[in-house]
């Protein structure tokens, strides 16, 4: 895994690839459920994967929880992007 330094000043080290969690949950009608969301962290981290993305609008903010349930054994090693969208409720997200 190649990585690079996130933003100019932040001193951040992050992964070139990053891990989407908009799939973690399934509150959209499809997506992973916790033991599949499990083993796709597990082979993103395996391969040195350390950025993830997220935004409470995934899977109309359900995808979140996993997620930091996935990071918490060893947060100091993953850097999390999060996108809030301001002003939206799941309802208005799922008409977008």
């Amino acid at each position: 895994m190649r990585y690079a330094t996130f933003g100019h000043r932040t001193g951040l080290r992050v992964s070139e690839y990053a891990l989407g969690t908009a799939n973690f949950g399934t509150d959209w009608g499809a997506g992973a459920e916790p033991d599949e969301a499990r083993r796709i962290f597990d082979r993103f981290a395996e391969a040195g994967g350390t950025f993830l993305d997220s935004a409470d609008v995934y899977q109309f903010g359900a995808s979140e929880e996993p997620t930091g349930r996935l990071i918490s054994a060893d947060r100091d090693h993953f850097v999390l992007a999060v996108t809030q969208e301001i002003g939206s409720t799941p309802a208005q997200v799922a008409v977008a």
